[in-house]
This record gives C-alpha cells, structure tokens and sequence, in this order.
C-alpha cells in the first residue's frame, strides 16, 4: 500500500512544501508552516478507480436553457458590481480592511434582499446575534425578514442550511468557521480551503446564493490560499481610505459580469448610501485650480470616473529623494520619471515628489500615465493647468502617447460636468462630442512644448 505524500502549507500566503520550515520562504513569514491533511490519505489515495462511480449526465451546446433570473437587491451600485443582480446558486468572495464595512454592507444588502422575497440567513462567527441586532437597529434594518445566526461549526452551519433551505446565506467570516474533519486550528490554510469547497459545493447543489466575507493580509489580498478565489463565481473588494467616506466596491473576478467593475459608497451615521455620480463626488472639493492638480478621466470597469491627481515636487534635503505615492502603482511612477528625463530632458533628480489620488480612489490603467505627468510638470514648474480641461494618455517607454479605450465615453462624461477641453493621444478613433475641444498630441515632447511652452 503506497503512503500517502505529505505537504506542508503556508498560512499566509498559502505556498506548499514539502516539508516543515520554521519561515516561508515565499512570503518571509515566521511559524506559518503546518501539515496538510489531504482529502484522499489513506488506503485509497493511489487510486480512485470507476467501481463506485456514477455516470454524470451530459449536454451540447446546442441544448437552450433559460438562464437563471437574477434578484435586484434595490442598491444600485452593488447590482451594478454583480453584473446586473443576484444569481441563484452562486458563491460571491468579499474581502477587505478590518473596519472598513464589509459587515455593514453585506447586512444592509441582506435586509434589502430579504425584503424581496428572498429567504436568507446571515451566520456570523464574530459577533452574537444580539450585536448583529444592535447594529442593524442602527441602520434602521430591524424591519426585514432576516434570519441571524452565530456560529462557527461548519457542520452545523450546514445542517441548519439544509433545514431551512434558505435562498441567499451570508457567512462572516470565512477565516472563523471550523471543520471537524480537518485537524488544523481555525483560520489556517486546510480550514479555509475546507470551508469554502464545502460552502461552493452546497450552495451549487442547492442552488443557493452564498457571500463569503475574507479577511485580507496587511498587503490587501485575501487571507488564505488562493485557490479559494478560484472556487467562487466573484471575487469582491471593498476599497477605501479611513480618512475618507468613500468606499469603492471593487470586482476583480467575475462569471456573471464585467470584471473591474465598481459600485462607489459614501458612509455615514446610518450606514452605507449610495453614489449615483462619484465623478461629481471626487471633484467635489476640488477647489481653485492649483500647480500640480490635474482632472484625469478615466474607466473603471464600464463606467467613466472623473477623479483629481495632485503632485508636489519640493527640493530634498535628503541624499536619496523621496517618491510617495497613494492610489497609483509606485513603480509606474518611477517610469514616468525615467521618460521624463530620458525622452523630455526635464530631470528630478534631487527633488522629492508626492502623488496623491484624491478622494481614496485606487487608479490601476495605464491611461492615467499622461494626467500624471501632467501634474508632476505642473508642480515642477509651478503652472496651473486649466481648470476645465481633463487628461488622459499612455505613455510608452519611447516616449509616444498611445491612444486609449472608451475615449467618447470620457470625453462625454467630462463634458456632463461642465468641462471644455481635453488633451489625449493622437491615433485611433477621434470622437467628436459636442462642447469639447479635443487636443490630440503625438508624443510626450510635444505635450510639455505645448502645455509648459518647452520641451
């Protein structure tokens, strides 16, 4: 009888080995090795042979089905993130911040839910039933029709499922539900993997709706293996900077949708409310025109967002210049630097520079490359740029602009909240919208010639 392998995984960052360390050499973390209790060990791990099998049933893909009718929750902007609502038998991932409100999120969307007519069920393995109560006593919830639970068995969170054979379930969090069958501590590796097979599994073979709340490393991504994003239909994260009362819902994977899609939030005393207009919300205090402010209208998911960058460059006292940034990738911005003085002539050495992406918003295209040279040539040469004029652009290594998608829908978008003027790549499609003033430039040089009056 041939003896089952053992592995050994990471509890951080989810790496398998195949045998115990006391560090991990993938993420660096200490005392996060344990053993993997495999699903298959024992007599039959070396083979699974066809002789208690069952044949599976088969389609074409010429076979109609009606696809499944989704559910509306009434908030706009979390249907918008869904691709459109709630589908039945599917296993949504929300992930995000401690604090930033995932749970009062998801038992705003499951009072909305229940208020439909949907059945559901919230479990939460963090908090008694009574806090969940208080909480949605101040959301002003107490009305709707959900059913609450506190738990963190797996086996009994599932026997009561299958007893009440609820529509949507909610679980918070993944990271505290426990299986009795694995023989590790709650919030390892094996459990999580466990708990979110057997929930993914269930909620298809029931064909029952199931939010997954996960907790996040201090590097944002979702606690555990990573496999467990593969297993679910959707994958959310739910955005925001504490000093703000933005929050963006954010989907990076999704079946039943278009991924990159965001729903934006604003949070008050009463819960989360939702943002029809979030261009119209990050410009909102958007004052007079400053040296280093530019409006970059960008794209996220299907949905035009006019947002604010704002760089300073400042003298460094400093032998090694400093280069903070927030919202945008930092070392995108070590190349639009490197361009700069490469393809431009304009140098920073021995000058600190600051990014900022106003409101808390998090920037990932590269069209945003154009706006953001834009701003650091502002600060550097301490010249506004027209207050109703809005930039978008990439920037390649040789220093050409490259045209960029969705260019019609930014310029409309733009044009909506009162701006005139937009400056982008040359090339591809050029739209014409009426009441904006297109200027179209070829390459990077010719922008700071045209703009800052050198180059």
């Amino acid at each position: 009888m041939a003896k089952a392998k053992t592995s050994y995984s990471c509890s951080a960052c989810g790496a398998v080995f195949n045998k115990w360390s006391g560090r991990c050499d993938a993420c660096g973390e200490w005392n996060c090795i344990s053993e993997d209790t495999g699903i298959s060990a024992g007599p039959s791990a070396a083979t699974l042979g066809n002789s208690k099998g069952k044949s599976v049933h088969l389609t074409d893909l010429r076979t109609e089905e009606t696809p499944p009718p989704r559910t509306l929750s009434g908030l706009a902007e979390l249907d918008r993130v869904l691709g459109g609502g709630l589908v039945p038998a599917s296993a949504i991932l929300v992930g995000g911040d401690p604090g930033i409100g995932k749970s009062t999120l998801l038992l705003q969307a499951a009072a909305e839910f229940a208020r439909k007519g949907l059945k559901t069920i919230y479990v939460s393995g963090e908090e008694a039933s009574a806090q969940v109560r208080m909480r949605a006593q101040r959301l002003d919830l107490t009305d709707a029709p959900v059913q609450l639970a506190a738990e963190t068995n797996l086996r009994d969170i599932l026997t009561t499922l299958d007893q009440e054979k609820p529509q949507l379930a909610i679980i918070d969090s993944i990271q505290t539900m426990w299986s009795d069958n694995v023989g590790s501590a709650p919030g390892s590796v094996s459990q999580v993997r466990a708990a979110a097979h057997e929930l993914t599994s269930y909620a298809k073979r029931k064909n029952m709706a199931v939010i997954i709340v996960g907790h996040v490393t201090k590097e944002g991504q979702i606690a555990g293996p990573r496999v467990v994003e593969h297993m679910v239909d959707t994958v959310l994260y739910f955005e925001g900077e504490r000093g703000h009362q933005f929050r963006v819902l954010r989907a990076v994977k999704n079946r039943f949708g278009a991924a990159d899609e965001i729903g934006v939030f604003e949070m008050t005393g009463r819960g989360l409310s939702e943002v029809t207009n979030p261009s119209a919300l990050f410009l909102s205090e958007r004052g007079t025109p400053a040296p280093g402010s530019v409006v970059f209208a960008g794209i996220e998911g299907t949905r035009p967002v006019l947002v604010e960058l704002q760089a300073l460059v400042a003298p460094s006292p400093h032998a090694q210049p400093r280069r903070a940034v927030v919202g945008w990738d930092s070392s995108r911005l070590a190349m639009i630097l490197a361009v700069l003085e490469a393809r431009c002539g304009i140098p920073f050495t021995g000058l600190d520079v600051y990014l900022n992406v106003a409101g808390g918003m998090k920037i990932n295209e590269p069209a945003a490359d154009l706006a953001v040279a834009a701003a650091l040539l502002s600060a550097r040469e301490d010249a506004s740029i027209p207050a109703d004029t809005v930039v978008f652009g990439e920037i390649s290594l040789s220093g050409a602009l490259r045209p960029v998608s969705q260019t019609e829908n930014r310029l409309k978008e733009a044009q909506k909240l009162g701006f005139t003027s937009a400056i982008a790549p040359k090339g591809g499609k050029s739209p014409s919208v009426a009441g904006m003033a297109l200027n179209q430039l070829a390459d990077l040089t010719q922008f700071v010639g045209d703009t800052f009056g050198a180059g």
